[in-house]
C-alpha cells in the first residue's frame, strides 16, 4: 500500500490551482509512478514536493523521471518555453564518444600552443581578477594526468552510455520524433597523430562498454559519401555505430509536453531570486513571482548553477564554456552528411536534423557572456565550407551560442548536498543532452530512495572537498 501526502505551499494568488485540473494531475502522475514498467514506488516518507530549476534538457528529463515516480513536480524557468537557451541548438550528438574529459595529459600542451589565439578550438579570456575561473583552472590542472584521465573517463562514460539506453527507452515507449538518426557518430583525423591517439583512447573506451570501430579513410568516405571532397586528406576515423544525433530543443519540448499531461506544472517567464533556506535546509526558491516552497529542490540551471548556490553558502566547481553552432538550411544539396561527423582536428561536429545541417564547435572561456561573437562562427562556417563544401546554403547560416557547465573534471554532478532538500543535476558539459536522461532517471531513483540502477559512486560534489 504506498500512502502519498501532497502538500504544496503557495505565496501569491498567481500560484494557486483551480478546478479540477491539478486532481487530475496529481492522479495521472500517481498511475504513472506505480508500477508502470516495473518502476515501482516506495515513497514512504521521502519528499513528494519537487521543486526543479531549469526547463532545459536536463531539467525536463529530471522532471519527467521524478513525476513518473510519483512526486508532485513543479518546473520554473525564465524563459517562456522549455529548451531554450543551452538546449536551444547544440551539436545534436548523443555521444558517450565524446565522453573522453578535457583534462588530460595531452592536453597541457595543446592549451599552451592555443594562448593567444583568437581561432583556437578551446579559448581562455582570462580577466584580471576572476577567483573561481582560477581555482577551477588549479582543480583542472589536477585532472591533467594518466590516472585521473581514466578514472573521469570511466564515471562519464557510466552515466553517458547509461543514458543512451534510457533516451531509447523514452523514444519507444512515448513515440518521440526530433529528426533523430541512429547511424552512429564518425569522427575523421588528418594528422596521424592524432589518430593514433584517437585509436588508444578508443581502446580504453572498449573497456568500459563503448562498442567503436575504427576505420581507414576509404572506410570513412564510403560510410559517409559526403567526405568524398576531403577523402584523401584523412589519416583514419573512428565510427561509433550505437551513439546518435537529433534536435534537443525539438527533444526537450515534446518531452515537457508529456510531462506536463502526467502531472508536471511548468511555469515559464519566472525569474529566480534566490533559494530559500532555513538552517541547513533549502525549502525552495524565491521568485519575482513569489516564493515557491518544496520538500526537495532540483539545481539544473547549467551554468547558473553555481550563482544560485553561491548565496546559500554551497561553491560548485563549474564554469561557463561558451559554445557556438550554426544552422545551415541543406536546401537541395547533395553534399550535406547523414552520418552525424566529429572532425577532432577542429572540434567541430556536424548533425544532419532533417532539412538542416548542424554545425557546432570551439569553446570560449569568458565567463556568463552568451553573446555572439562574429570571428568565432564565421570560423565555424568557413570550416563547415571546407570538409562539406556542398553541404547547404551557407550564406543563410543562422548563428547561435549558448553556456555550456563545465566541471574541472568533465564529470556532472549529480546527487545530493550538505544543505538538506537540496539536489544537483548540473555540470555536464558538452555533453549535457547525451547524458540529460540518464541522468534525470538517476536523480529520481535517488530522490525517491531507491537503489540506483547504476554505481553513483564519483557523480556527486564530495570530490570537490577544496570547493565545498
Amino acid at each position: 500500500m504506498v500512502r502519498l501526502h501532497y502538500r504544496l505551499s503557495f505565496k501569491g494568488t498567481s500560484d494557486r490551482p483551480t478546478g479540477k485540473a491539478p486532481a487530475l494531475q496529481r492522479c495521472l502522475a500517481l498511475a504513472w509512478g506505480l508500477g508502470y514498467h516495473g518502476y515501482s514506488n516506495r515513497l514512504g516518507g521521502i519528499p513528494v514536493r519537487v521543486l526543479v530549476l531549469g526547463a532545459g534538457v536536463v531539467g525536463t528529463a529530471a522532471a519527467w523521471y521524478l513525476a513518473r515516480a510519483g512526486h508532485q513536480v513543479t518546473v520554473i524557468d525564465r524563459q517562456p518555453a522549455a529548451g531554450m537557451e543551452t538546449s536551444f541548438a547544440n551539436g545534436g550528438q548523443i555521444s558517450p564518444c565524446h565522453a573522453e574529459p578535457w583534462a588530460s595529459p595531452a592536453v597541457i600542451g595543446k592549451i599552451v600552443r592555443w594562448l593567444g589565439k583568437d581561432d583556437a578550438p578551446l579559448l581562455f579570456r582570462w580577466r584580471r581578477w576572476d577567483p573561481d575561473l582560477w581555482l577551477w583552472a588549479a582543480r583542472f590542472l589536477t585532472n591533467c594526468t594518466g590516472q585521473a584521465l581514466e578514472i573521469n573517463l570511466e564515471r562519464t562514460l557510466r552515466i553517458a552510455i547509461y543514458s543512451r539506453a534510457k533516451l531509447a527507452e523514452l523514444r519507444a515507449e512515448l513515440g518521440l520524433e526530433y529528426d533523430q538518426r541512429r547511424l552512429g557518430i564518425l569522427h575523421v583525423y588528418r594528422s596521424g597523430r592524432e589518430f593514433d591517439h584517437a585509436c588508444h583512447a578508443a581502446d580504453l573506451m572498449r573497456q568500459y562498454g563503448l562498442f567503436r570501430q575504427v576505420k581507414t579513410s576509404s572506410e570513412c568516405v564510403s560510410l559517409e559519401p559526403a567526405l568524398a571532397a576531403v577523402g584523401t586528406r584523412l589519416a583514419g576515423g573512428i565510427h561509433t555505430p550505437d551513439d546518435e544525433s537529433g534536435d534537443a530543443h525539438k527533444f526537450t519540448q515534446l518531452l515537457a509536453g508529456h510531462a506536463a499531461r502526467i502531472g508536471v506544472t511548468y511555469r515559464y517567464g519566472v525569474t529566480i531570486n534566490t533559494l530559500l533556506t532555513q538552517g541547513d535546509r533549502v525549502t525552495g526558491a524565491a521568485t519575482d513571482q513569489g516564493e515557491l516552497l518544496a520538500d526537495a529542490t532540483i539545481l539544473a540551471l547549467g551554468s547558473w548553477s553555481p550563482l544560485m548556490a553561491r548565496p546559500a553558502g554551497l561553491r560548485l566547481p563549474i564554469v561557463p564554456a561558451k559554445g557556438y553552432s550554426i544552422t545551415v538550411p541543406v536546401d537541395g544539396r547533395k553534399g550535406a552528411p547523414f552520418v552525424s561527423i566529429t572532425d577532432d582536428e577542429y572540434k567541430m561536429v556536424y548533425s544532419r536534423l532533417g532539412d538542416r545541417l548542424r554545425v557546432a564547435g570551439t569553446a570560449e572561456m569568458a565567463g556568463h557572456d552568451p553573446s555572439l561573437n562574429e570571428r568565432r562562427w564565421n570560423l565555424i562556417r568557413e570550416r563547415a565550407k571546407g570538409l562539406f563544401p556542398d553541404g547547404g546554403d551557407y550564406a543563410r547560416a543562422e548563428p547561435w551560442a549558448g553556456l555550456r557547465p563545465v566541471t574541472p573534471d568533465s564529470v556532472p554532478l549529480i546527487g545530493p548536498t550538505r544543505l538538506k532538500g537540496l539536489w544537483l543535476d548540473t555540470g555536464h558539459g558538452t555533453l549535457g543532452w547525451t547524458m540529460a536522461c540518464g541522468s534525470g532517471r538517476l536523480l529520481a531513483d535517488m530522490v525517491s530512495g531507491r537503489q540506483p540502477e547504476i554505481d553513483t559512486e564519483g557523480l556527486g560534489l564530495d570530490r570537490f572537498k577544496l570547493f565545498i
